[in-house]
């Protein structure tokens, strides 16, 4: 028996592990400032509710029907009449406070990458202008996602 349990062990020992093999891994896409822009039925009725779970107003015209809230790094837009659904929104070139990055990939090279990848846009921004633009996709759910540049391009 323990001829068996040496001859085991021994030959468990002489069996070739596979060797890792290191995945490529692309470097992160940088989106820029992200925010869940929210399709709202009253906006008034909304903003109550999400300052009550700490969200305070920093942006936007509630006369105009929008509004961007913040609670610590969360980021929500309330937007009434503007759009059917919610939308994920990305917007190249900001930081979480709404402050200019010093360095980003504008809104028409993102594009371009996520194109090349095989992804089908719902809307594209003008590749011959520069500065604000935006473009919009969907994912495999039907979730849309609105990649929105409000800075101008770098030099």
């Amino acid at each position: 028996m323990k001829v068996i349990l040496l001859l085991i062990v021994f030959l468990s020992g002489c069996v070739a592990t596979p060797q890792k093999t290191e995945a490529k891994v692309e470097p992160a896409m940088q989106l820029g400032n992200f925010s869940v822009s929210l399709a709202v039925k009253d906006i008034a009725v909304s903003r109550a509710f999400y300052e009550k779970l700490g969200f305070t107003v920093r942006g936007g015209d509630q006369a105009q029907n929008w509004l961007v809230l913040q609670n610590e790094s969360t980021i929500i837009g309330l937007f009434q009449d503007m759009f059917e659904q919610n939308i994920l929104t990305f917007n190249p070139g900001w930081d979480n406070d709404g402050k200019q990055l010093p360095e980003y990939k504008d809104v028409r090279e993102l594009q371009k990458i996520i194109k090349a990848k095989g992804i089908k846009l719902l809307s594209e921004a003008d590749e011959s202008t520069s500065g604000p633009a935006y473009f919009m996709l969907e994912d495999p759910d039907g979730n849309q996602i609105l990649i929105d540049q409000h800075v101008p391009a770098l030099d």
